[in-house]
C-alpha cells in the first residue's frame, strides 16, 4: 500500500505534456466522456478578449465561456483577489462562520437590491435552489397542499442539465433515456403572455421560471414588455416570478441584468420604468469572472426565510475563495462600466451584421441585446452550414459556436474595444461572403 501511495505521488511528474492540438484532442477522445462536441481548437492561454491555442495561434473569443468571462480572460484584479484569498483561507464548509461570507452577502444583496442571498456553486445548483425555495414558499406561505406545487416554465428553455431540470426541457437530446422525469412543471410557449395568464389560473401554481432572453435557444429576445407583463400577471395570482439570469446577467445585455431594460445603474431603483424586479433572481457564470464556480439565488426576506438550517446547503457554497472572487468580479463590472460598453458595442455589432444580412442571403437575420447576439443561418437545423462557418471563422482567428444547428451565437468579453469589434465584424463578413458564393 505504501508503494502504491509513492507511485501515485509521482503521477503529476509523469503527466503527459501537450505539444500539439492533435495530441490533446486524442487524449480527450480516449479518456474523457463524450458529452460535448467542441470546435477542433485546443486553447492554452487567455487574456482580455483573446485566446491562444497550443501552437500559439491567436483568436478573438466570441463565446466568453458561455458568458462566464464577461470581464475578459484572466482579469488581473480578479486574479489577484483569487491568489490572495487562496493563500489565506479557501474552505471551511458552512459548519463554521468565516470572515468573507458575511461581507459578500451584504455586498451582493445591496448590489442587486434584495434582502437575502443563498450562495451556491454552479448555475444548475442555483436553479435547483430556486425551485426548492419556490415550492417551500408555496406550501408555507401560499397554502398549497404538500407535494402539489406547480412551476410554469417556457418552451425551449435551458436552465441546466440535472434530472429535475431536464424533466421540463423539450430538447429531446437533453431528455432521451434519462427518465423517469420529475413532475410538477407546466410548459408554455415563450414570449406569450396570453398562454402565461391561462397557465397561472391552474391550481397550485407557485412560480414562473423564465430566462429574460433565451440564450441556448439561439438568443431568442422577447417583446420589450414581456418580463414586465409576466411580473404583473404573476403578482395578480400570488405567484413568484423567478428570473434565470445566469447567462444574461452581469452586464451581458447592456444593463446590469436583462430585467433592467435600459437601466445601467448599479443596484436597482424601482422608480426606473424599465426595471422589473423579479421575486427571485438566479445568478452564475460571470458573477465569478470565469475564475471559480459561483452561483447565487437572491430574494427578499418573506421568501428566503422559508429555508431553515439543515434544509438546503452545499459544502462549497459560500466558500471564502469563491465569494472573494465574486465580489471582485462585480466591482470590475461597476468600475469599468461594462454594461455601458456592452450596450454601445452591441448596437454597433447588430448594425454591422444587419448590413451583412441584407447583402448575403445565407445570413437570414441578426438578433440580440447588448453583446449577446446571434446570426441565424439560412439553412435547416440539421445542416452543417453553421458549424462549417464556425470552423472557418476559427481559421480566420475568431471563435464562435453554433446553437440549435443553424444559429451562431456571438458573445465576446465585455472589455472589447470598438476598434476590436469592427475588426471582428470584418472577419465575420469575409467568412459569410465565402459561404454565400
Amino acid at each position: 500500500a505504501l508503494e502504491e501511495l509513492i507511485k501515485n505521488s509521482n503521477l503529476r511528474k509523469n503527466m503527459e505534456t501537450i505539444t500539439s492540438s492533435k495530441q490533446a484532442i486524442a487524449l480527450e477522445d480516449k479518456y474523457g466522456a463524450h458529452n460535448y462536441h467542441p470546435l477542433p481548437v485546443v486553447l492554452s492561454k487567455g487574456e482580455g478578449v483573446f485566446l491562444w491555442d497550443v501552437e500559439g495561434k491567436k483568436y478573438y473569443d466570441f463565446l466568453s465561456a458561455y458568458s462566464a468571462v464577461n470581464q475578459g480572460h484572466c482579469h488581473p484584479r480578479i486574479k489577484d483577489a483569487l491568489i490572495e484569498q487562496a493563500g489565506t483561507l479557501t474552505l471551511t464548509s458552512r459548519a463554521f462562520y468565516n470572515d468573507v461570507l458575511g461581507p459578500f452577502e451584504k455586498y451582493i444583496t445591496e448590489y442587486f437590491g434584495f434582502d437575502k442571498v443563498l450562495p451556491m456553486n454552479t448555475g444548475a445548483e442555483g436553479v435547483e435552489t430556486a425551485i426548492k425555495i419556490a415550492r417551500k414558499w408555496g406550501y408555507e406561505r401560499k397554502g398549497v397542499a404538500e407535494n402539489k406545487a406547480k412551476i410554469i416554465v417556457a418552451e425551449n428553455n435551458f436552465h441546466g442539465r440535472t434530472t429535475t431540470i431536464i424533466s421540463f426541457s423539450n430538447d429531446a437530446n437533453a431528455r432521451k433515456n434519462f427518465g423517469p422525469y420529475t413532475d410538477g412543471f407546466i410548459r408554455i410557449p415563450y414570449n406569450d403572455i396570453t398562454a402565461l395568464k391561462v397557465a397561472l389560473k391552474q391550481e397550485d401554481v407557485v412560480a414562473f421560471l423564465v430566462e429574460p432572453i433565451q440564450g441556448e435557444a439561439g438568443v431568442y429576445t422577447p417583446a420589450d414588455d414581456y418580463i414586465r407583463q409576466a411580473k404583473a400577471a404573476c403578482q395578480e395570482q400570488n405567484v413568484l416570478l423567478i428570473a434565470d439570469e445566469i447567462q444574461t446577467g452581469i452586464a451581458r445585455t447592456g444593463s446590469l441584468l436583462a430585467v433592467c431594460g435600459n437601466c445601467t445603474c448599479q443596484g436597482h431603483c424601482e422608480k426606473q420604468e424599465t426595471y422589473t424586479k423579479p421575486d427571485m433572481l438566479i445568478l452564475g457564470k460571470a458573477i465569478s469572472g470565469g475564475f471559480y464556480p459561483v452561483s447565487a439565488v437572491l430574494a427578499d426576506k418573506d421568501i428566503m426565510d422559508v429555508i431553515k438550517p439543515g434544509q438546503h446547503g452545499s459544502t462549497f457554497g459560500g466558500n471564502p475563495l469563491g465569494v472573494k472572487v465574486a465580489m471582485t468580479a462585480l466591482e470590475v463590472v461597476r468600475d469599468e462600466k461594462l454594461a455601458q460598453n456592452a450596450r454601445k458595442l452591441g448596437q454597433l455589432f447588430r448594425d454591422r451584421m444587419q448590413k451583412m444580412v441584407d447583402k448575403f442571403p445565407i445570413a437570414k437575420l441578426v438578433r440580440g441585446k447588448g453583446l449577446l447576439n446571434a446570426v441565424v443561418i439560412n439553412d435547416s437545423e440539421d445542416s452543417s452550414t453553421a458549424w462549417d462557418i464556425c470552423v472557418k471563422l476559427a481559421e480566420n482567428g475568431l471563435l464562435a459556436k453554433p446553437t440549435h444547428g443553424n444559429i451562431i451565437r456571438f458573445a465576446p468579453p465585455l472589455v472589447m474595444t470598438e476598434e476590436q469589434l469592427h475588426e471582428c465584424c470584418d472577419i465575420i463578413e469575409r467568412v459569410i461572403a465565402e459561404f454565400n458564393r
